[in-house]
């Protein structure tokens, strides 16, 4: 039977969403070990996204196929008994016999959180960019909006050898400071390697005023990383939801 998992998870201590041959410390990793003990054989899942290494998820999804009969709630808590307490499974419902949990997806959501000032929270100092200086808003704003619709985001990726398309289609980017919490949130039908993250520290460095916003048309056409500003650091990134 193929089944729908949601997950959320701390990605502070691991190396990403994707298992990788030289560790097995990753969000992929740990949930095909438990999944691989409970049904006795190998088992193998798909997520939605490949998160990067300490990058978190509220809302990722990944597609599994298990052998027998599950009941949903008993195979949630089975998960949630023997993953690490970082990782949880928020709902496991069966799904459709074609759904895939990457190429069924049809958008993104995702959260980037800055702190603005020298005093940290505490409390949410791992899932937050510690940024000293004040960022002009409406230059970020005015950015952000050039950067709307369907385009080759390709200055946007941080993978140089990417063969795929680097056109995608960026639906909003939403600005807003409450107090020394900066947030910005990406919504799109995709997202490129580490771009979620170049585009941030693309739009901090224009409220800061290193890069012109009007210069946004022509980073985009020069379709190349060097082009764009810094990847800010994945501790502030968050995959919010998957949409199908």
């Amino acid at each position: 039977m193929n089944w729908r998992l949601i997950l959320s998870y701390d990605g502070s201590r691991y190396n990403g969403w994707q298992k990788q041959g030289n560790t097995e410390n990753t969000i992929q990793g740990k949930l095909e070990q438990v999944l691989s003990r409970l049904m006795e054989q190998s088992i193998e899942v798909q997520g939605a996204g490949r998160t990067d290494a300490g990058v978190h998820a509220l809302g990722q999804v990944a597609s599994v196929r298990l052998p027998g009969k599950w009941d949903p709630r008993q195979l949630q808590e089975k998960l949630n008994e023997y993953l690490p307490e970082d990782i949880a499974v928020l709902e496991a419902a069966p799904a459709e016999d074609r759904f895939h949990a990457r190429l069924s997806a049809r958008g993104k959501t995702y959260r980037y959180e800055i702190r603005i000032g020298t005093v940290p929270d505490v409390f949410r100092r791992k899932y937050q960019w510690q940024l000293a200086d004040q960022p002009d808003l409406e230059k970020m704003r005015a950015a952000a909006a050039q950067l709307i619709g369907t385009r080759d985001f390709r200055s946007f990726c941080g993978n140089r050898q990417f063969k795929k398309s680097t056109e995608r289609t960026l639906e909003s980017i939403d600005i807003q400071q409450n107090g020394a919490d900066l947030t910005i949130t990406f919504r799109g039908d995709g997202f490129l390697p580490y771009m979620v993250r170049i585009l941030t520290g693309t739009l901090v460095e224009v409220g800061l005023g290193k890069i012109p916003a009007a210069s946004i048309p022509e980073i985009l056409a020069a379709k190349d990383r060097m082009a764009a500003g810094p990847t800010a650091p994945a501790k502030g990134l968050t995959l919010v939801e998957v949409r199908y």
